[in-house]
């Protein structure tokens, strides 16, 4: 299994879907900017401002979008490997390959969650100064990571069957119905929600993206255990799943 993850790994090394991924939090940076210039010199929660913009932004829009794109990026880059054909010659279990696909996909969002980290404290001291909230950056990066890997299995078998159109499209409507769903009683049963309902009590920040009262009921914090333990599991049914759905399918 090693051999097939290094074999994964250097597939990406120097392209454009490892740059793609991994810098897309950089994009905090440069919204950064223009936020400092136009804040009120008054306002006392700057830093609350960033965290509520990150934090809202990054699992609404990047995660949903961002992981539609990489899949198919994966799987074009997988095309102009030879598509698979490697599987007939070597005695190598597809599934195998699958859930190695899967393992390399999310050590690299888990290099964008690092990144994320780094853009959101330089953003932070842009327009917040130096009172830095470590607990709820690192809780909510990499809260959100560990609770959107279940996601990269689905995003990555639509990109295999149908390709982009599929990847994107499921994309977009995770999008959706993960605003839609992440501050309602059935949240838990749409992926897409999981990392935007847990950042109302990690960041103080409702799903639409404004700040919370202290007295909202999104702020219970006993979520955090069911989303977290829901998305563990559900990533493994989803993997397993999908990889046997991949053993099965005809290298064409």
């Amino acid at each position: 299994m090693m051999n097939i993850l290094q074999s994964e790994l250097l597939k990406y090394k120097r392209t454009f879907t490892r740059r793609l991924i991994v810098f897309a939090p950089l994009f905090f940076i440069l919204i950064a900017l223009p936020q400092k210039l136009f804040m009120p010199t008054d306002d006392f929660r700057p830093w609350q401002l960033t965290l509520d913009l990150v934090y809202n932004w990054w699992p609404v829009i990047f995660i949903p979008i961002g992981m539609a794109l990489f899949a198919t990026l994966t799987v074009s880059q997988e095309k102009k490997a030879g598509n698979y054909r490697g599987l007939r010659t070597h005695d190598i279990p597809p599934a195998f390959i699958w859930m190695a696909k899967v393992m390399v996909m999310g050590f690299h969002t888990l290099l964008a969650t690092f990144v994320l980290i780094a853009a959101t404290i330089l953003s932070g001291l842009i327009t917040g100064g130096s009172s830095i909230p470590w607990f709820k950056i690192f809780a909510g990066s990499f809260t959100t990571w560990i609770v959107s890997l279940a996601i990269l299995p689905l995003q990555l078998w639509a990109a295999t069957w149908r390709g982009i159109f599929a990847s994107m499209a499921m994309g977009f409507l995770g999008l959706i119905t993960g605003v839609v769903a992440a501050d309602q009683p059935y949240w838990v049963y749409v992926p897409w929600s999981w990392a935007t309902r847990l950042m109302s009590p990690i960041i103080g920040v409702h799903p639409n993206g404004t700040h919370l009262e202290s007295t909202s009921p999104l702020l219970n914090t006993s979520v955090l255990p069911v989303g977290i333990g829901i998305s563990l599991v559900t990533l493994v049914i989803f993997t397993f799943i999908t990889a046997a759905w991949f053993s099965r399918r005809e290298v064409r």
